[in-house]
């Protein structure tokens, strides 16, 4: 099931790239009317939500700054200034961040989980809950994109 999940995975990531490819900077930024975030806010979303739900919970070190964590956690709102290196950087992670979770997987890192509840209602109780409730976090963030999209 974890080939499945980073196929998944690896699969949404080479779709939200070709958003940061295919969307000037000032895009990526702008928030459209109705909207309480943009492109790019999205993106950087996933890979930190990734992080927190996979390492972090897992007491491992995430690979990610403090600075992006601070800027894409959840609640946190984007100020439409995301600097072309700072996208760059975010394209980088996404692939790096999958390389790394694909890795340490093989190499059975993960020794412990703490039970988490989502600001959905899911209860992520542990490893394999967090890897299957990553793709489902992605996929609705993929969809506020698409939304966004139409409004660029």
């Amino acid at each position: 099931m974890e080939q499945a999940i980073l196929k998944n995975l690896r699969t949404n990531h080479h779709i939200l790239a070709k958003f940061i490819d295919g969307y000037s900077l000032e895009q990526l930024n702008r928030i459209p009317d109705g909207f309480r975030n943009n492109l790019i806010w999205n993106i950087g979303h996933v890979i930190v939500a990734q992080e927190g739900l996979i390492y972090k919970s897992s007491d491992l070190p995430v690979h990610v700054s403090k600075e992006l964590i601070d800027k894409y956690t959840v609640g946190s709102v984007p100020d439409g200034k995301a600097t072309q290196e700072e996208v760059e950087e975010i394209k980088k992670l996404l692939f790096s961040t999958l390389d790394q979770l694909e890795k340490d997987l093989k190499d059975g890192i993960f020794k412990e989980y703490h039970e988490r509840q989502t600001k959905t209602g899911f209860t992520i109780s542990n490893l394999n809950d967090a890897l299957v409730f990553t793709t489902f976090h992605e996929g609705i963030h993929l969809g506020v994109m698409l939304s966004i999209k139409k409004f660029l």
